[in-house]
């Protein structure tokens, strides 16, 4: 449908492409400012209760998970028409998000160009194997994918790894500019830090930033993770890949209460958003809303995203994923069938 009617959704998507430097700045105040109040009252309340603090600093790691998606808008140069301006906000958003500017808009530019492809897997996605790879996977291989996909090390040791080890480190292929990038945003967390330990004290700086970090991560991980993993999503190998399939069909629309929308920079319209990376957060509802072309798709509500903690493989045969608990019957299945080779992950 959508090839079919390539230049019409393209027509109706260039208007909402175009950032607002009044949105976008107002969006600014209202995120980071949030942000740093929040943060000081958590400060303010330790000599109160240590329960209103830990309130406080879970609501501050909402507004930061906001504060990401301007950062990701950067990324995609969609929150500003200026390069610069972009750069600079960036770089700053992703201070606070313990994320670097220049190494998280290359890798996530190809999660953009190859979400749902099976043969370009292994670059800003989350890893996941097809049923045939993984029954053909050595047992440790198996062990090591098990472990990923359990909800403690997805979303409890995932956000340490990722967000204070991973990012603090180049790809190999990096250039200058993105060395420098990284090295600007290492020495501005840890120069951050040690200024509040020094002014509050370590025990109340952990007491605070240890509770937003992981409302902050947890949330980010967990909006990444929802939005591609759902049992009828979208993967095929290069040769039957399609953009807008790739988009519309392994990209869901979570629906999500009106305040949790605001608060995670709709980033729940995440097929708009996988259709036109340059449409900013502030006018991906306004496109949902446009035709119903854009609005016959997967969508996805609260309680059944939590469905999607089960689904582990990528099953070729069926389109959809299944999980481990599957696997005994998919193993049976597999001697009637023919043999899938074991992709070659680039």
């Amino acid at each position: 449908m959508f090839q079919e009617e390539q230049g019409k959704w393209r027509q109706d998507i260039a208007a909402y492409e175009r950032p607002r430097i009044r949105h976008s700045v107002w969006q600014i105040i209202n995120t980071l400012l949030p942000v740093f109040l929040l943060w000081y009252l958590a400060y303010a309340s330790l000599s109160v209760s240590y329960w209103l603090t830990l309130g406080l600093s879970i609501v501050c790691g909402g507004f930061l998970v906001r504060t990401f998606i301007i950062f990701h808008d950067c990324c995609h140069k969609s929150f500003f028409k200026n390069k610069i301006a972009n750069e600079i906000i960036g770089t700053i958003t992703g201070i606070m998000t313990y994320v670097p500017f220049r190494q998280w808009r290359h890798t996530h530019s190809v999660h953009h160009a190859t979400s749902g492809n099976l043969d370009k897997r292994g670059t800003g996605d989350i890893w996941t194997l097809t049923v045939d790879e993984y029954l053909a996977a050595s047992k440790l291989k198996r062990l090591v994918y098990r472990l990923y996909r359990n909800p403690f090390f997805m979303f409890i040791i995932g956000p340490i790894y990722i967000f204070l080890l991973d990012y603090r480190f180049n790809r190999k292929k990096a250039t200058t500019k993105e060395r420098i990038n990284t090295y600007i945003t290492n020495v501005a967390i840890v120069g951050s830090a040690a200024v509040l330990c020094w002014a509050i004290g370590w025990q109340a700086y952990l007491m605070i930033q240890v509770p937003v970090f992981f409302a902050s991560s947890m949330t980010g991980i967990w909006l990444f993770y929802v939005q591609h993993q759902y049992e009828e999503s979208y993967f095929e190998e290069n040769e039957q890949w399609d953009y807008v399939k790739a988009a519309m069909q392994g990209s869901s629309f979570y629906k999500l209460p009106k305040v949790l929308h605001w608060i995670t920079g709709n980033i729940g319209y995440h097929h708009i958003h996988h259709l036109s990376p340059r449409v900013p957060n502030y006018n991906l509802e306004s496109v949902h809303n446009k035709h119903e072309r854009f609005r016959n798709v997967q969508t996805i509500s609260l309680l059944t995203s939590l469905q999607s903690l089960r689904f582990r493989l990528w099953d070729e045969h069926t389109k959809r994923f299944v999980g481990f608990r599957d696997v005994k019957s998919l193993a049976a299945r597999k001697l009637t069938l023919p043999l899938i080779p074991e992709k070659r992950i680039s």
